[in-house]
């Protein structure tokens, strides 16, 4: 639910970034022409509605379902196998198991993360049609065009953004949960 409800209150600032880097990528004629962070925040509730902050919103919110349970699921069980092997080493045992939640957590996600981004940055084309109806068109638009291994482009990069912010996350965890007890 975290995860969900975090991924709604920030889409708009995820929109907008993607936004602005692809807009550079796009042809001239279908750049939208943002300034800054602040012109993109202004115009696109007033080109395309306040809602239009939340487009990709449902995408976000899958992703961050399956980021979670990538990572939750896989620390919690690596911790556990890892507490046995290496008893005297807990330590080693807690960075090794983050490590792996991190991994797990970008490939499960990462589908979902080029779909999300696809549906972000799409602009209609000259009939006003948009190029994917929702996160499985997307999904399926790209294994169509580029095989399964399309749905994980980027994923060593992936792995090494995410990988950090969960180990991050769940040595911390650890760090706290000691000092409370």
């Amino acid at each position: 639910m975290a995860g969900g409800l975090g991924s709604i209150v920030g889409n708009p600032a995820d929109l907008i970034l993607i936004r602005l880097q692809a807009d550079a990528t796009l042809p001239v004629e279908q750049r939208r022409g943002y300034t800054s962070f602040f012109d993109a925040a202004r115009r696109i509730p007033a080109e395309e509605g306040v809602l239009g902050l939340w487009k990709g919103c449902t995408p976000t919110i899958v992703r961050a379902m399956a980021l979670n349970l990538g990572m939750f699921t896989t620390y919690e069980e690596a911790k556990e196998r890892l507490g046995k092997a290496l008893p005297n080493n807990p330590g080693a045992a807690y960075f090794t198991a983050s490590f792996l939640a991190g991994g797990c957590a970008a490939t499960m996600s990462l589908p979902f993360d080029n779909a999300k981004t696809k549906l972000q940055k799409q602009v209609p084309d000259a009939e006003g049609k948009l190029p994917y109806k929702h996160i499985f068109d997307a999904m399926a638009q790209t294994v169509k065009a580029d095989g399964p291994a399309g749905l994980w482009v980027g994923l060593p990069t992936f792995i090494f953004r995410i990988a950090p912010h969960v180990m991050i996350t769940f040595m911390v965890s650890e760090k706290l949960k000691k000092a409370m007890l």
